[in-house]
């Protein structure tokens, strides 16, 4: 008996740190029903093709997404990434920074002319501030520091799409293509609020990658929506601050506060009207 005793122990010595180890390298527990790997391989549905025949009217429509207002929050969220789950401008900066989409310089008449690279994005909005500071003791003598303010992808707070409306006759119907979109930055100058637009990104080009970005669905965590959803279906809030015009100028050149967003109400409202006065009922 005290042999087998002497036996098993040596066993139990021998196979101990074996048993450990493969205990610590054991497979992260599963955290929720199923495994999920998120949309990998979704490629979006194509769109309806357009023949220049077809369009009998059409017109060129700038708006913007607003992340702050509630149905918007979906862009903004969350800050952190975790379980296949990325905020807009985070799936955005990876796809430029992993090259699957490119960026063009945001330019005067919205143009997708000049690329831009992923490091020039994050070096523009890099400030670097050299000042002069006294310290707080005696002698109270003055001394240069460098301040370094790095880009932040939270401060993106809004998104402008440019699209053009159209009406296709062969359809008998008014539709919208998006054309691209512009992440826009707030930043604090002397108290108050200033926009900055980022730069520019074609929509037709980058639907893959938004096809393939998880979106929160509050009404059904089984069914998460991407990005590319909610941009064809219009799951989202906006305003419009352009439309084309012989002036090429912004509502904002010619109309503030209240009379704005009159002027942004009656242009949606003339579109409206559009698809409307061409059938009697």
């Amino acid at each position: 008996m005290k042999k087998l005793f002497l036996i098993t122990c040596s066993v139990m010595l021998l196979l101990g740190p074996a048993m450990l180890k493969a205990q610590i390298t054991d497979e992260s527990p599963l955290d929720g029903l199923y495994a999920d790997q998120g949309i990998v391989n979704k490629t979006p549905l194509p769109l309806p093709g357009v023949r220049k025949a077809d369009v009998m009217w059409s017109k060129r429509i700038w708006r913007e997404i607003d992340f702050r207002q509630k149905m918007n929050q979906v862009f903004y969220f969350p800050i952190n990434p975790h379980q296949n789950w990325k905020s807009f401008i985070t799936v955005i900066l990876d796809a430029l920074k992993q090259g699957k989409i490119t960026a063009y310089d945001v330019s005067n008449t919205d143009e997708l002319l000049v690329p831009i690279t992923y490091q020039e994005i994050i070096g523009r909005q890099t400030d670097t501030i050299h000042k002069i500071m006294r310290r707080s003791y005696p002698p109270y003598d003055e001394y240069d520091t460098t301040i370094i303010t790095e880009f932040d992808p939270s401060k993106v707070m809004r998104l402008r799409l440019k699209e053009d409306w159209y009406f296709d006759k062969q359809r008998s119907q008014m539709l919208v293509r998006i054309e691209a979109f512009c992440p826009v930055i707030i930043k604090e100058h002397n108290g108050q609020e200033v926009t900055e637009p980022l730069f520019w990104v074609s929509y037709p080009q980058s639907r893959k990658v938004l096809a393939q970005a998880l979106a929160f669905n509050p009404s059904n965590s089984a069914m998460r929506l991407s990005f590319d959803d909610i941009f064809i279906k219009r799951l989202f809030s906006s305003y419009i601050y352009k439309e084309q015009n012989m002036y090429d100028r912004r509502i904002s050149a010619y109309a503030t506060g209240v009379d704005a967003i009159m002027e942004s109400n009656r242009i949606k409202r003339e579109m409206f009207n559009f698809e409307q006065y061409l059938w009697q009922y």
